[in-house]
């Protein structure tokens, strides 16, 4: 999509140019810095759930506000590319001059402006800020920042981002875009770690979402809607981060909250009591939404039925020992 003010009437053009770039990238609001006629263009494509915009612009302000961000509420991160003319960015308290070449990042749930004393041309890469999997506080120590390209990881990132930037998406199956956008994604979220950790990414912080995640499947382990998706939503991280967090855990995340719901129907169908619940209603407090399902899993992991289970511990605990099962 290419959206221009060339055709625009003179007295129409800022107007018209205020509504193309809000409702292109997030509600903002843009000033011109000359009285004279305003020109502007912008062009957009996707890659999956990346946006990929271009635009070149006589000098302007733009700025988000609070008003403005109440518009417009989904969590978004931008990378900006200066391809070329100059800008001034502040965000968090932070400003930042950037010149051709340079990179900012920037969070669309907090106000921030750009000054562009001259016509310019810059890229813009917006995605949801939940596929990053960084953390909130990563995010704001990179903002409010220019980032430089002339050596180190910059340098590899500015060439990619800047033909990614000219190649129109369409030409790419589906399944190639969503495999590039994951690509950007993981380098964007590389380069975010790099810059809020100079001297190395922070190697508490893996283990720690780790606990974080272990804690709140086993909070949920009674919701049937317990999932990877939901779990990557509550910690505010990508499904894709989730799963690399666990590779090293030698379990998957499926397989963990299957593993303990089971460790907890294990439990409870071994107390002995003089209500003692119906396999069915164990399962099901437990997030098994299928018994024939849940009998399957369980005999897989122990060896034996539910009801087998429950028989064994009761006759061993009435001779007093314990069962004894292969897992």
């Amino acid at each position: 999509m290419v959206l221009t003010t060339a055709s625009v009437p003179d007295q129409d053009k800022v107007a018209y140019w205020n509504d193309a770039v809000s409702r292109t990238l997030v509600p903002v609001e843009v000033a011109p810095r000359s009285d004279g006629p305003f020109d502007g263009r912008i062009a957009t494509d996707r890659l999956g759930y990346l946006q990929v915009s271009t635009v070149e612009a006589d000098a302007e302000r733009v700025s988000r506000t609070p008003e403005l961000i109440a518009r417009s509420p989904e969590a978004l991160v931008a990378v900006g590319v200066q391809m070329s003319g100059t800008a001034t960015f502040v965000q968090d308290g932070r400003r930042a001059e950037v010149g051709e070449g340079d990179l900012v990042v920037y969070d669309t749930t907090r106000p921030y402006s750009f000054d562009y004393p001259q016509r310019f041309a810059t890229h813009v890469f917006q995605l949801p800020r939940r596929t990053l999997g960084v953390s909130d506080s990563d995010i704001r120590q990179v903002t409010g920042n220019a980032i430089g390209t002339g050596d180190g990881f910059g340098a590899m990132l500015l060439p990619f981002l800047a033909t990614l930037a000219s190649s129109p998406a369409a030409g790419y199956p589906p399944t190639v875009a969503d495999r590039l956008a994951g690509n950007v994604v993981e380098l964007f979220a590389t380069l975010i770690a790099e810059r809020a950790h100079p001297g190395g990414t922070d190697a508490a912080a893996p283990s720690d979402l780790v606990l974080r995640v272990r804690d709140h499947i086993n909070r949920n382990l009674g919701d049937p809607d317990l999932s990877p998706e939901r779990i990557a939503r509550a910690q505010r991280i990508s499904v894709r981060y989730l799963h690399r967090l666990f590779e090293g855990e030698g379990t998957t995340v499926g397989q963990l909250i299957r593993q303990r719901r089971l460790e907890e129907c294990g439990r409870e169908l071994a107390r002995r009591g003089r209500t003692a619940p119906t396999v069915s209603a164990v399962a099901q407090r437990w997030g098994f939404v299928s018994p024939a399902h849940f009998s399957r899993s369980f005999r897989a992991a122990y060896g034996v039925s539910p009801r087998e289970w429950r028989n064994l511990r009761t006759t061993r605990e009435d001779l007093g020992g314990a069962p004894t099962v292969s897992r």
